[in-house]
């Protein structure tokens, strides 16, 4: 069941809504939150229900971990142990389910060796809540994390809007939410903004990414299979898939953040405008902030206070941002992806070092450049077609005039707003005065849109591979 679905727009999503309110009203907290997650696991297990049982053994096990450290003796041997059966039981279901048939593959192809393990199908929102529980149990073994029942710790794991990708949410900025009130004072404002930020982030996936994959999907398939391309022809898929995954991405993470607000929590901004950076390292600050939030804080923070190498916060901010780009995908274009940025994470911050100081025009398109350049990696199912892209990308020879049509517009419009224009929560969440005409534009816009999608198959969000 997709956001961007009739099923959830006028099915799912009401009835959850209603229902959540009036058990509120009547039973209280617990009463709410128990249809909240029975609501969430029917929502997850409208893809494949076979899944389900993996999410619910994973809650549960992370929750007793927890609990179990939290009634250890501080810095004791059996904390440790806990937070290290837990890592290595969240990282061996992941391990398991999303790289063991790649890597599996690429020993086989190294031997000569053929194995007969079958890849499992890898289970939806695995990877963001293996990191959001890993996050919670390291906050327990540091003591920045309490204690909470299986309830709240079952709703903060499976909370519907962030569940299948993202934010992902740390424990002390949800859970204590949960004991407010839905229909506590500013309830209409909550709902009237939340419902404009849904409203945008569809808007996003619809009209701008949806429509944005129709010119990445056949420029690619293209270099695939043909090996060639010409130089217009692989700017602008390259260009239209770094508007595609920024508005595909932020628009999903709008959407959640909205869906937030309809129940009276407010879930962390992920996206602040990346395409305006001035640098790369502020481009990180801006994408996936959430993500970057939990590789900076849970990885390379902690490689670089090892004293063993002769430069740790290099080596941290390679290993980081190559386990990152790995996260993404069971690919060495992923891994060489997330490389790449590393270094160029390194040169940015030694450039910083000398004093010097680019132009912030230059240093935009610098840093803009770089992105687009490298996110060909992330598209790309093999080395050899980013190099086919690559190489039309650089090659004056391979000039075939401008490109003919709308399709030109539509990339150079998207990428425009996305640098130019305001962000989704500027929108809602700051500038937004609610009001009767608001509210009626609102709810034509999200007519419109659920007739535009239509009952037929919708496009997934680009993030649900990962």
């Amino acid at each position: 069941m997709l956001f961007h679905s009739q099923p959830f727009i006028l099915l799912f999503l009401p009835l959850c809504f209603l229902g959540f309110l009036w058990l509120w009203k009547r039973g209280g907290e617990k009463a709410a939150l128990g249809w909240l997650v029975l609501a969430s696991l029917f929502f997850y297990s409208w893809w494949n229900p076979k899944y389900l049982p993996l999410l619910l053994g994973s809650v549960l096990v992370n929750f007793f971990l927890a609990r179990a450290m939290v009634h250890s003796p501080k810095r004791s041997r059996r904390r440790w142990f806990f937070l290290c059966l837990g890592v290595l039981f969240n990282l061996g279901l992941l391990g398991y389910y999303k790289y063991a048939g790649w890597l599996l593959g690429e020993i086989g192809d190294l031997t000569g060796t053929a194995f007969s393990l079958i890849a499992p199908a890898l289970p939806l929102a695995i990877s963001f809540y293996t990191f959001q529980q890993i996050s919670y149990l390291v906050d327990v073994w540091r003591n920045r994390g309490r204690e909470y029942d299986l309830l709240h710790y079952a709703a903060y794991v499976t909370f519907f809007p962030q569940l299948i990708a993202g934010p992902i949410v740390r424990h002390y900025e949800l859970i204590p939410q949960f004991s407010q009130d839905p229909l506590r004072a500013g309830f209409w404002e909550r709902f009237s903004r939340g419902s404009v930020l849904f409203c945008l982030g569809l808007m996003k996936k619809v009209l701008i990414a949806d429509r944005l994959a129709e010119i990445v999907d056949p420029t690619f398939a293209a270099a695939a299979s043909e090996g060639t391309l010409h130089l217009t022809q692989a700017w602008l898929g390259a260009l239209a898939f770094s508007g595609q995954i920024y508005f595909d991405f932020s628009g999903y993470s709008d959407m959640a953040i909205g869906l937030g607000l309809l129940f009276g929590y407010r879930l962390p901004v992920n996206f602040n405008a990346p395409y305006r950076a001035h640098s790369l390292q502020a481009l990180w600050q801006r994408w996936h902030i959430t993500l970057t939030r939990f590789l900076r804080d849970y990885l390379f923070v902690p490689l670089a206070k090892l004293r063993v190498l002769p430069h740790p916060q290099i080596f941290a901010v390679l290993l980081t941002m190559f386990l990152g780009g790995l996260w993404h995908g069971a690919a060495w274009t992923f891994a060489a992806w997330g490389l790449a940025h590393g270094i160029g994470l390194l040169v940015n911050a030694g450039f910083r070092r000398t004093g010097w100081h680019l132009p912030r025009g230059l240093g935009w398109f610098l840093t803009f450049l770089f992105w687009v350049e490298i996110t060909v990696l992330f598209r790309a199912d093999s080395f050899s077609t980013a190099g086919v892209f690559w190489q039309a990308m650089h090659d004056g020879s391979a000039w075939a005039g401008w490109p003919e049509g709308e399709d030109a517009l539509w990339v150079l419009g998207a990428l425009l707003l996305a640098i130019l224009g305001p962000t989704s929560q500027k929108i809602a969440l700051a500038r937004l005065q609610p009001n009767r005409w608001y509210a009626v534009a609102a709810g034509l816009a999200l007519v419109a849109l659920v007739v535009l999608v239509g009952g037929g198959d919708e496009a997934e969000f680009y993030y649900f591979q990962f």
